[in-house]
């Protein structure tokens, strides 16, 4: 950062370090700034700026270009035309008349606290420290005994403009303080230095931390209740999955979810003891954490070791509570001008003895809901060892959930990938058409789950492809079924469930009748017929636990139609695979899953069975070289093109997306013309 000047580049250290330790604020939780001099390349002279974390932004992973800049002068001088509360929301489009420069982010509803503080560097996070002592119901009188004059209680307020004036007035009329707490949300903190800023919201932060943990009492959760204690890992994962379909169906009602699972220490320890049902009912309190998470989350109420069946037939009955309580929720909070309702269901569902499933829009949404629910655990266990946890009001949590600035903000997303929400399950998957596959619905916005006989392969595709919020690798024997259903089970725990399944995995020998073996037939029949069904029942189990529809996907081949020399056990097993797409489509469409398939030929690019012998063979029965096998295939198609592995993905994507909703039982070749495949 050499480069930058240098009051930015201390900002986005400080911001950095402070945001890659979760004690000290969550995920794009909090905000940072400075206040400095810049040349002002219209005048020559120095202009007085400050730099703010723009909204959105992680302060972990902030970047110079992830700040607003504004002019001091011209930020200030809007508390001269600020119109007052009731109209504290056009502050936020006022911002924009104060910019310096291009580029830059948004500034966010946080920024008139950064600029009217009269400090030049200012710290607002989000600590599970200082939030429950900020949700603490005597937390005005706990902020005095644990820090005294250094640290100023403000009464909750929702962030804007007003909050920034109140917290000016603070600073100014409490010189010797190093900080405030927000009550019901979070600290903030300043320095006349970067370091003396990062310092006292350290400080505060493990001061907090050190009071909680010296004078909490045992049992902040209650006494522990019998029956709701955490079950034995392997038990409680096994549960998981099993219930994983019918919670993510329960989630996405309203509209398709992505989800994570979660069984922490804290979760578990928070669902085994008394108190857990009264928290839950009260909600979170900081705006970070119920944007995420809801303002509550709906509870299981039967004890750890209550069956799949029973759990599944309880969680159904509280769904339709939930969502009843909802829409009675915001039926008593809304205004007229009140954005439209977003949808009923929870995206926090806690199974006691199982762990915590979440939701959202993608798996790092997901993933980040549920670590914002353990901060809110963290949160409720502080506040409850010391006092008793008292969030924010109903209301006051509806004007933010319900915030027009807040809908303008969704309303600023791009728009969804084709495939996003969708959870796809691809078998052989390391290599060749399956990795194609992979990473074409990925690249289509689907999470991915790459099966493969090889962990180490699997994982390795899959971490080319992204982060394991993208892709994760599972090892798979589709011909075993404990092996297939593990699998599956990954999956779902992965990413909640599963939405879109590739049967590609295969294998082949190229044999003339009397060379074939028994052993050779089995093989080929236990991967590709044997190996496709238990994936498409594994799979469709889990689908029709769901109800949300869903796609199979069989990779066959040219030869499950044309009749080729020296591959009975191959065609066969494909001819096998063939007519399972029929069946399986006729038999699967009453739950609106699509089953259907793709016929390549000659896809030799890449590919793991051309590589592992069956090339050579069929350029010894061609009698071409090996290196020319592809262009021989070319030749003697109708196109005289080259299949890739690409275009079999290219076709395995329009089959599942929504140009082809209606359309099942399909069989598309892709083959660069075959007229001896032609189906008929």
């Amino acid at each position: 950062m050499s480069d930058l000047n240098p009051t930015v580049a201390e900002l986005v250290e400080r911001s950095n370090r402070l945001g890659a330790d979760p004690k000290n604020t969550n995920y794009a939780g909090g905000n940072t700034s400075a206040k400095g001099t810049e040349t002002d390349p219209v005048t020559g002279e120095d202009v007085e700026l400050v730099w703010v974390k723009g909204s959105g932004g992680d302060l972990g992973t902030l970047a110079p270009a992830g700040l607003a800049v504004l002019r001091l002068d011209r930020m200030r001088a809007l508390v001269d035309v600020y119109p007052g509360i009731e109209r504290e929301d056009e502050m936020v489009a006022a911002f924009d008349y104060c910019l310096h420069g291009k580029g830059g982010a948004a500034p966010s509803i946080d920024t008139a606290m950064h600029g009217l503080v009269d400090a030049k560097h200012v710290d607002h996070l989000h600590p599970d420290s200082g939030i429950a002592i900020a949700t603490a119901a005597d937390g005005e009188e706990l902020t005095a005994t644990i820090f005294g004059d250094q640290v100023v209680w403000v009464p909750w307020r929702r962030p804007g403009f007003q909050l920034g004036l109140d917290i000016a007035e603070i600073k100014e009329k409490n010189p010797q303080a190093r900080g405030c707490v927000l009550g019901g949300h979070g600290i903030t903190a300043w320095g006349d230095t970067s370091a003396e800023a990062e310092a006292n919201s350290l400080w505060i932060i493990e001061t907090a931390a050190s009071y909680i943990e010296e004078h909490s009492k045992a049992e902040p959760f209650g006494p522990a209740l019998e029956g709701y204690a955490p079950l034995p890992e392997a038990e409680r994962r096994a549960k998981a999955a099993a219930l994983a379909p019918t919670v993510r169906g329960i989630a996405s009602a309203d509209r398709p979810m992505v989800g994570h699972f979660t069984d922490t220490e804290e979760v578990l320890d928070f669902l085994a003891h008394a108190e857990h049902p009264r928290l839950g009912a009260l909600g979170t309190s900081c705006p970070d954490h119920f944007l995420r998470t809801k303002v509550k989350p709906l509870v299981l109420d039967l004890p750890s070791d209550a069956s799949v069946e029973d759990s599944i037939a309880r969680l159904q009955e509280l769904a339709v509570s939930y969502r009843e309580d909802y829409q009675a929720y915001y039926d008593r909070n809304a205004t007229p001008d009140s954005p439209a309702i977003r949808g009923k269901d929870p995206l926090i569902v806690l199974v006691p003895g199982v762990g915590m499933f979440s939701f959202g829009k993608d798996k790092q949404t997901a993933r980040v809901a549920g670590e914002f629910y353990v901060n809110a655990i963290n949160v409720m266990r502080g506040a409850e060892g010391l006092s008793s946890y008292a969030p924010i009001d109903e209301a006051e949590k509806f004007r933010i959930e319900y915030w027009a600035l807040e809908e303008a903000k969704l309303q600023r997303m791009p728009k969804p990938k084709p495939l996003a929400t969708r959870v796809a399950l691809v078998t052989g998957a390391a290599s060749g058409i399956g990795l194609a596959t992979a990473r074409k619905l990925a690249a289509e916005g689907a999470a991915v789950v790459i099966a493969d006989l090889s962990l180490e392969k699997a994982q390795a595709a899959a971490a080319e492809i992204g982060s394991t919020d993208v892709a994760v690798g599972v090892q798979v024997d589709v011909s075993d079924a404990a092996a297939v259903q593990a699998a599956v089970d990954a999956t779902v725990l992965a990413f909640g469930g599963v939405d879109l399944v590739v049967n590609n995995a295969g294998l082949s020998l190229s044999r003339s009748l009397l060379e074939t073996t028994e052993k050779d037939w089995d093989l080929q029949h236990d991967v590709m017929a044997k190996g496709s069904f238990l994936v498409a029942q594994a799979a469709a189990r889990a689908m029709i636990a769901q109800g949300m529809g869903g796609d199979i996907v069989y990779i066959s081949s040219k030869n499950s139609i044309f009749a080729g020399p020296n591959n009975v056990a191959y065609g066969a097993a494909k001819a096998d695979q063939a007519h399972q797409v029929r069946l399986l489509a006729a038999e699967l469409g009453e739950h609106g899953i699509k089953v259907n398939g793709v016929n390549p030929d000659g896809v030799v690019q890449g590919s793991g069975i051309f590589a592992s012998g069956w090339g050579a063979n069929r350029a010894a029965v061609y009698g071409v070289e090996e290196q020319d096998l592809g262009k021989f295939y070319a030749q003697r198609t109708i196109l005289k093109r080259e299949v890739l592995p690409d275009n079999i993905a290219n076709a395995v994507y329009v089959l599942c997306s929504a140009e082809l909703s209606h359309t099942t039982g399909l069989h598309i070749p892709v083959d660069a013309g075959v007229a001896a495949a032609f189906l008929r």
